[in-house]
């Protein structure tokens, strides 16, 4: 298991003057990924893992998905530039290193032999051309991770000079079949960090001949792959087989994935306990107070880089100006945070302190405006009281959510406490799917409050605020907007030292504090477990098992 502490090693990596990316480690290897550190093996089982998830509400392209459910198989398909190991420290993967001299320009030299599961090569310019591609306004619709590219030159005002066949950001230039430069608009040390996230993943030709084909039938250069379009069963399930041609170190030990779409994680729960599926990364809250019992040591219960929270959309006017932010302050001190982790949850929540993880290094308890987090009902009701003095409430507070992930016990909590707090009609809104939910929230199309949940993509600070609150950045949902808050977040990722660079991100979160665009809830804990027929399990940081590393009796 993953031990309980701080991720440290990546961002202190990263966030050096003069950085070799040459393949960073975690101080005791041997407690986390054994595979991962100690080189490629042949795999020992052939036997399929069988996992639960969700069905990708985004086409399979790097680039276009930002859910975990999409995400988990991404991740499974695609090798980047660097990953990340069990404890978040980062290593080159097809990379050979990473070179730079003063946090702004980067030289990238990757290994030679990796191939594309279509047999071609992954090359320089399969990681430009890719990026590239995510960052053009034509593909904005799809390509909903274009902001991890804005750091790069030319990405603000993407050059489409007249006569360019393909435009591309200036901040990018292939040098040969093996490397390639990355400049950016500003210093930022924290890039390296970020390159094992999948909006940074390289891209076959075939798919810039048919992007939409290629969403259904990913041809991918990771540890598994999708023999055939076939093998995706929407709505029902996804078997990936094993990539025989991977050429990194984090050999598969089995034989693949078996991954369904379960409509409920109670249903997941149930198959678990009955022998069939192998291992689940979510815990129905139905089963908080007896999994550790039911599962003895195969149960998981550690902290992990999730945070949850609900988003106020800027369209709902009722949130505006003044009273808006009384309203704001109001909701988060109506809400009983010790009692719904406690009791609802079990101890697999944590109440939140901040806009981040206590898993990740520079998080702090003691963030000015943090305050407004604590449950005070006689407050609430005075703030409210306040606002309605300025603007008169009118309508039901609704909190939108999903039904098939396990969130209406939590969101009828908090909806009572907010009802019986401040004495207005309140009430959940369920979507019977995830991606029903996400494609209302997508297309601007949900006027409720809506549930809001961030699984860190890289072990920073800057991941939990940049991607969801700096103005037009892909998964700012409510669609937030700051000056004060951008340009701190842009101090932080120029910083060349940790101190610094930390020192900026806990002041964008005081803005986010004087604003709250979303209201924190909790931070998460991984729960989940595993069958009698599997072993080698291991979690990682962010909450998602290693599965290569997971073997099987045949």
């Amino acid at each position: 298991m993953k031990k309980n502490k701080a991720i440290l090693g990546g961002v202190a990596a990263a966030l050096s003057a003069s950085l070799v990316l040459a393949g960073c480690s975690s101080e005791d290897p041997a407690e986390t990924s054994s595979s991962a550190t100690e080189g490629a093996t042949e795999a020992t089982s052939t036997a399929v893992i069988t996992t639960n998830g969700s069905e990708p509400a985004n086409p399979l392209i790097p680039v276009a998905t930002n859910e975990t459910g999409g995400g988990k198989i991404i991740d499974a398909l695609f090798a980047g530039l660097v990953y990340y190991d069990g404890d978040g420290a980062a290593h080159n993967e097809v990379a050979e290193s990473i070179e730079t001299e003063d946090s702004q320009t980067f030289t990238i030299t990757l290994k030679d032999g990796w191939t594309f599961t279509d047999g071609t090569p992954v090359q320089a310019h399969n990681f430009v051309d890719a990026w590239n591609w995510g960052a053009d306004p034509a593909n904005a619709a799809t390509a909903l991770n274009s902001y991890f590219f804005e750091p790069i030159e030319g990405f603000d005002g993407y050059n489409t000079d007249e006569g360019a066949s393909n435009p591309a950001m200036s901040g990018l230039e292939v040098i040969d079949d093996l490397t390639f430069s990355v400049t950016l608009a500003a210093p930022n040390a924290e890039f390296p960090l970020a390159l094992g996230y999948s909006a940074f993943y390289p891209l076959p030709d075939s798919f810039f001949e048919d992007p939409e084909a290629f969403g259904k039938a990913p041809v991918g250069n990771g540890i598994y792959t999708l023999a055939s379009a076939d093998d995706w069963q929407h709505d029902v399930q996804i078997e990936l087989g094993v990539n025989d041609t991977y050429a990194g170190e984090r050999t598969a030990q089995n034989g693949g994935l078996l991954i369904t779409f379960y409509s409920t994680q109670d249903a997941a729960y149930a198959d678990l306990l009955a022998g069939n599926v192998d291992v689940i990364d979510g815990i129905p809250d139905s089963a908080f107070a007896t999994f550790e019992a039911d599962l003895g040591d195969r149960a998981v219960n550690q902290p992990a880089a999730i945070f949850q929270s609900f988003t106020i959309p800027a369209s709902d006017t009722r949130f505006e100006g003044e009273a808006g932010l009384l309203r704001r302050q109001a909701l988060s001190m109506a809400i009983n945070r010790d009692e719904i982790t406690d009791v609802l949850f079990e101890g697999t929540r944590t109440p939140a302190s901040d806009f981040t993880s206590p898993v990740i290094d520079g998080w702090s308890d003691s963030l000015e405006g943090s305050e407004v987090l604590a449950y005070d009902p006689e407050a609430a009701a005075e703030l409210w009281a306040e606002a309605d003095a300025i603007e008169p409430w009118t309508g039901t507070f609704e909190l939108a959510y999903n039904a098939d992930g396990g969130h209406q016990a939590w969101v009828d909590a908090v909806v009572n406490s907010i009802k019986n707090t401040l004495g207005i009609d309140a009430a959940g809104l369920p979507y019977a799917t995830f991606a029903e939910f996400r494609t209302d929230i997508t297309d601007r199309n949900i006027t409720a409050s809506f549930r809001t949940g961030w699984q860190a993509d890289y072990p920073s600070l800057e991941n939990f605020l940049g991607p969801l609150y700096y103005t037009g950045a892909g998964s700012n949902d409510g669609d937030y907007s700051s000056e004060a808050f951008d340009s701190l977040i842009d101090e932080g990722k120029s910083a060349t030292d940790t101190a610094a660079a930390t020192e900026a991100f806990q002041e964008a979160q005081e803005v986010l504090f004087q604003d709250l665009p979303a209201i924190p809830l909790w931070y998460s804990n991984v729960t989940g477990g595993y069958s009698e027929s599997v072993s080698n399990v291991v979690f990682d940081w962010h909450s998602v098992p290693l599965f290569y590393e997971i073997t099987k009796a045949e």
